[in-house]
């Protein structure tokens, strides 16, 4: 059964070499917005047994290069949510009541019906990426935002 799984990604990693891209708009739809490097979509699949899920993943994501990871960095963030459905994700809560003080530079922002997304912002507070997060986990936030986000030179 694991053969055939690796089998399948593989061939759907084939397809996407053939250019089978999605557009943007398509992508965003989908729930794949920002800039998903390709790695991530094999991650994902270890995870998620819904193979047509993981084959629009990897159609949004972007080849990983040396410089892809590590130089994107961005000069802050906007958490958007909904504060009605806050209820339904305990692990943005618990980001936005214990762990968000320790980043600065991240707003939180109460939007109607706004599924949870990081909005990231350039130099000039233009956005620049979008990633939804509906089913982080606390610590992955955390490593995102510590890894993404230029940390502030002002101390608390």
């Amino acid at each position: 059964m694991r053969g055939l799984m690796y089998a399948i990604i593989s061939l759907t990693l084939a397809s996407i070499s053939w250019g089978q891209q999605l557009s943007g708009n398509e992508c965003e739809r989908l729930g794949f917005t920002g800039l998903a490097l390709c790695s991530d979509c094999k991650t994902f699949s270890e995870y998620v047994k819904d193979q047509e899920l993981v084959s629009d993943c990897l159609k949004c994501c972007v080849e990983d290069s040396d410089d892809a990871m590590s130089k994107i960095m961005y000069s802050g963030a906007v958490l958007e949510v909904c504060m009605r459905k806050l209820v339904f994700y305990p692990e943005i809560v618990g980001f936005i009541e214990e762990e968000k003080d320790k980043f600065p530079s991240v707003e939180v922002q109460y939007a109607l019906n706004s599924p949870p997304k990081l909005i990231m912002l350039d130099d000039t507070g233009v956005k620049k990426e979008t990633i939804r997060i509906d089913n982080w986990k606390r610590e992955h936030i955390l490593q995102f935002l510590k890894r993404k986000v230029k940390s502030s030179s002002a101390s608390a």
